[in-house]
């Protein structure tokens, strides 16, 4: 059954396409780059309650999940989280997840459609729940779909603290300010503090029945009501990306940003490990993933998929594309690593076809390979 929030129905919703990503929440309120500029410099909240929730609970519920999830999560401390993955066996990604740790029971939100490659023969696609329950084995965990009891909400802006502290009973609630530190919210759920998108971020997993009310008294404080679309803007703008979307069925971590803060170099176990620590370390990843400025002058936009060319070399395919509410249209994009930064590139296909540039700022730095230094330092 197609999810539809119950914030949908407040007035002022409006709907995303049937076919979109972020399908069954609200797409805008009525003025989505004006919502953006709230985010950016005072502070909205977005109902992203149709990302699916999982717990993990028992005494092995952190070495367990050290080795089946790609980020180093044996010592995680409480009130704190994370980001990570499921690779995999050729340390391709399959899904990536948010974590967060209080009260014993560890949380995973995580894309609506994540899905990840069973680890049975043939190898077919499952849900990551479905994935994660095929894991345990004889593991003391207890692995719960927790869809239908947390929802996601997200505050986004400056005044995020302001607008979290009414979440507080006797007195208001305080989030530490490291990213990723997790509180428990006196009614259920928690907040986590995120270092994307946008200047400063909360995401709040709430009781799923209290979802509407949690909504109204953080927007009776002054949150702005904002869309996924102001959302999504101002996460590809932090170059934030979503699997599915940024990532084709090629991709590895090391493409999109994502060794360090999802995927761990130097532990061991974990699927597709071989992979990550061989790029890391003696070799280089074959694609970058760039923020691309689109002409947006005949309002012409490309679609998630669509090639980048380079005169008549495709050199890589668009992601997320958006309408901020300063850079105009932009995109994430998978381009090959050897692309000039300066290239003058075409995004599209047919006529949706447009001039695109890279943001030099986007493109991540050449790090040294340790292994390769090491190999050479041998020879002298």
């Amino acid at each position: 059954m197609t999810y539809s929030s119950p914030l949908s129905e407040l007035p002022g919703a409006v709907a995303a396409p049937d076919d979109h990503p972020e399908a069954g929440v609200p797409w805008h309120w009525g003025d989505p780059l004006a919502e953006q500029r709230t985010a950016a410099r005072g502070v909205a909240v977005v109902d992203r309650s149709h990302r699916h929730v999982i717990t993990v609970s028992g005494s092995e519920r952190l070495s367990w999940l050290h080795l089946v999830l790609s980020q180093h999560v044996s010592d995680l401390p409480a009130d704190t989280g994370t980001e990570s993955l499921v690779l995999d066996a050729q340390g391709r990604i399959d899904a990536h997840m948010l974590v967060a740790y209080t009260g014993d029971v560890v949380y995973l939100d995580t894309d609506p459609d994540s899905r990840a490659t069973s680890a049975m023969p043939g190898g077919a696609k499952q849900t990551l729940v479905e994935y994660l329950q095929n894991m345990k084995f004889w593991s003391d965990v207890e692995v719960v779909d927790a869809t239908g009891d947390y929802a996601v909400l997200t505050l986004v802006g400056p005044d995020a603290d302001q607008a979290l502290g009414v979440l507080g009973t006797d007195t208001p609630l305080e989030l530490p300010a490291e990213p990723y530190s997790v509180v428990a919210l006196p009614e259920g759920g928690l907040a986590r503090r995120m270092p994307w998108p946008g200047t400063r971020a909360i995401d709040l997993l709430v009781p799923r029945a209290d979802v509407v009310t949690v909504w109204k008294r953080l927007t009776d404080a002054g949150a702005r009501p904002a869309g996924s679309w102001a959302y999504d803007a101002l996460r590809v703008e932090s170059l934030a990306p979503r699997v599915g979307l940024d990532t084709d069925e090629r991709a590895i971590p090391h493409e999109v940003g994502w060794i360090g803060s999802a995927a761990h170099v130097a532990k061991g176990c974990y699927r597709g490990q071989e992979t990550v620590a061989k790029v890391f370390n003696v070799g280089r990843p074959p694609r970058n993933m760039v923020l691309l400025h689109l002409d947006g002058s005949a309002e012409i936009y490309p679609e998630t998929g669509d090639p980048v060319t380079h005169g008549e070399r495709t050199v890589g395919r668009v992601g997320s594309v958006a309408q901020h509410h300063e850079l105009g249209p932009i995109a994430l994009a998978l381009v090959k690593r050897s692309t000039p930064t300066d290239a003058e590139l075409l995004a599209g296909s047919g006529e949706e076809t447009v001039q695109a540039s890279i943001d030099p700022d986007s493109v991540p730095a050449e790090g040294a390979a340790p292994g390769r230094e090491a190999v050479q330092r041998l020879r002298g």
